[in-house]
């Protein structure tokens, strides 16, 4: 790592929540010598919190400005994203992004051109918003033997099941309050279905394992299912639900990962972790057990880890991806047991189909004799 500190500017693709959050950061921390350029925005027209000459509707302004040494990557087209990164890549700038998909979507080929061109790629902010938990796999655990990594990686998610359980609302009612408070999409399927917990996980088991998958690969479910009864039976028992990302080193070397709903005791990390925050357990042979806790939504706590990349590139830190490359990178396997629960609505349900295919069969069989 260069110890020789340097002048940031940037060329940032996206004003939005992060991208607002970042520029309200930058302003109140001149210390940090960075400085926004240009930013490409969609739509010109909407009102911004900022001067109107930062913006522009053309990529290769700040795709081919020479001054632009880091671009800032936060938009949710992941198609978009990927061409605006590989691009800077290639043309010897520095990326940061926040997008979870596009990184998920392209982490094979994000590798590849890292190697070719040598410049960093850094994406802090697309794992857990405020939780440092890429960094600290990067660099903590880098030689350290790892167990296990359990996490709550959405905010949605977990800000509706806080809202089932606290409030006892139902998830329709939780939902359209999550949407209401900005912690959920007007199309939340993404979050709610489990999507976003899984792209992140993707990339996290790549700075834990040196795993590179897609989510194609990964067994995931959302809450989707999930009644205000199933809370209210969890809560007998005297367990919580959370939306658990889950890798585990099992005893034949392979790692088992998956997103699943998940009953969390009561005295678990991971039941304190409530409404919009994340949090991340950590389990390694000489650590033992750590414990990371923060918010996973919001302008100012997802800025903050993009401009915590932007501060590294400042002393030109990259990941080294030290467990793909200098140790022999773990296997993901399918071959491992989980336990379910079924609800009695869904008993009903299953029941029900199962009594129409029969029916359905012995019909097929009636006409055929």
């Amino acid at each position: 790592m260069n110890n020789k500190q340097k002048d940031i500017v940037i060329g940032m693709f996206g004003f939005g929540v992060v991208g607002e959050g970042l520029y309200k950061i930058l302003q109140q921390t001149p210390s940090l010598n960075a400085r926004i350029k240009k930013s490409c925005i969609k739509h010109p027209g909407k009102k911004r919190n900022a001067p109107e000459e930062l913006f522009t509707t053309d990529k290769d302004v700040l795709l081919n400005d020479k001054e632009i040494n880091v671009i800032v990557e936060v938009i949710d087209d992941s198609t978009a994203a990927f061409e605006i990164v590989s691009t800077a890549l290639k043309n010897g700038k520095a990326v940061v992004s926040a997008s979870k998909k596009m990184v998920a979507e392209h982490l094979a080929e994000l590798l590849e051109l890292q190697k070719e061109t040598g410049q960093p790629f850094l994406c802090e902010a697309a794992a857990c918003a405020s939780i440092p938990v890429i960094r600290n796999l990067e660099e903590y655990y880098d030689n350290d033997l790892l167990h296990s990594i359990r996490a709550v990686v959405n905010g949605s998610t977990n800000f509706i099941l806080t809202k089932m359980f606290d409030d006892k609302i139902s998830f329709q009612d939780a939902l359209i309050l999550a949407q209401q408070l900005g912690f959920a999409e007007s199309d939340p399927s993404l979050d709610v279905e489990g999507y976003d917990a899984v792209n992140k996980w993707v990339i996290l088991l790549n700075h834990a394992y040196g795993i590179v998958e897609t989510i194609d690969h990964v067994l995931f479910s959302g809450i989707q299912n999930i009644q205000l009864s199933d809370a209210m039976v969890a809560k007998e028992k005297g367990f919580d639900i959370k939306l658990v990302a889950q890798a585990k080193t099992l005893l034949n070397g392979k790692v088992a990962a998956y997103v699943l709903p998940e009953f969390v005791r009561l005295d678990d990390q991971l039941a304190f972790v409530k409404n919009e925050f994340n949090g991340v357990v950590i389990e390694s042979g000489f650590a033992d057990r750590q414990f990371f806790y923060g918010k996973g939504a919001g302008s100012l706590a997802t800025g903050s880890a993009v401009m915590s990349d932007v501060s590294a590139l400042r002393y030109g830190y990259k990941y080294e991806y030290k467990k793909r490359y200098h140790h022999t990178p773990k296997e993901l396997t399918s071959e491992f047991y989980v336990r379910v629960y079924i609800s009695f609505d869904d008993i009903k349900k299953f029941r029900k189909k199962i009594l129409n295919g029969l029916k359905s069969g012995m019909q097929d069989w009636k006409e055929a004799t």
